[in-house]
């Protein structure tokens, strides 16, 4: 186990757009206290994605059994694919004593949320944080900035992005995004503050 603290599951949750995926790449790359949980995915592997280190790709079928079975922590259809997280794969980081780190929906959020309800040491752990633009107009600018969606597509994700900006409430913490280094050194300082909360510190000898 982790010598300075009980391990945090991580859920980072944004809106498309809103740079949750840079985040947690600049947080992996800077903590090494941090791991990622490597999610399940029915869409097809792209361009130089690996099975077992970017994603575990399933097919439908195995997907669905899984979900059967019990076996996820959170699963979501996401734009006609599949994604889910193992309750395994946390687990076993967890037990590592390394920091999980999640990067979902917040659907997935809920999810886990309940989970971590029903399951002592899940919710000792877990960790939520909400991460967003100040305003629509601005998720809009960094959309059209990425140039890989159509105007329709990026209208459809701005409509889903006010819904899911409506749930920022029920997260432990909410980040205006405004740089790539400032939402890091934000979201560094929201992981030494937990890790150091009185319920997962390591007590003083005495």
């Amino acid at each position: 186990m982790n010598s300075h603290a009980s391990p945090l599951l991580v859920v980072i949750s944004a809106p498309s757009g809103g740079g949750k995926t840079t985040l947690c790449e600049q947080l992996l790359a800077t903590d090494p206290r941090v791991v990622r949980a490597i999610t399940c995915t029915t869409r097809p592997a792209r361009n130089g994605e690996r099975d077992g280190v970017d994603y575990h790709f399933l097919d439908a079928a195995t997907f669905q059994k899984r979900v059967q079975a019990g076996e996820f922590l959170e699963h979501a259809l996401v734009h006609g694919n599949h994604y889910g997280t193992l309750k395994s794969e946390v687990a076993g980081k967890l037990r590592e004593g390394k920091d999980v780190l999640l990067a979902i929906d917040v659907q997935g959020a809920t999810s886990i949320r309940g989970a971590a309800a029903q399951n002592v040491d899940l919710k000792r752990a877990l960790l939520t944080v909400f991460l967003t633009p100040a305003s629509p107009k601005i998720l809009e600018q960094r959309l059209r900035k990425r140039g890989t969606d159509s105007d329709e597509v990026i209208q459809k994700r701005l409509k889903a992005a006010r819904q899911e900006i409506e749930e920022w409430k029920r997260f432990d913490y909410l980040i205006i995004s405004t740089t790539i280094g400032e939402d890091l050194r934000r979201m560094q300082v929201i992981l030494e503050a937990e890790r150091m909360r009185q319920h997962r510190a390591m007590p003083p000898e005495l």
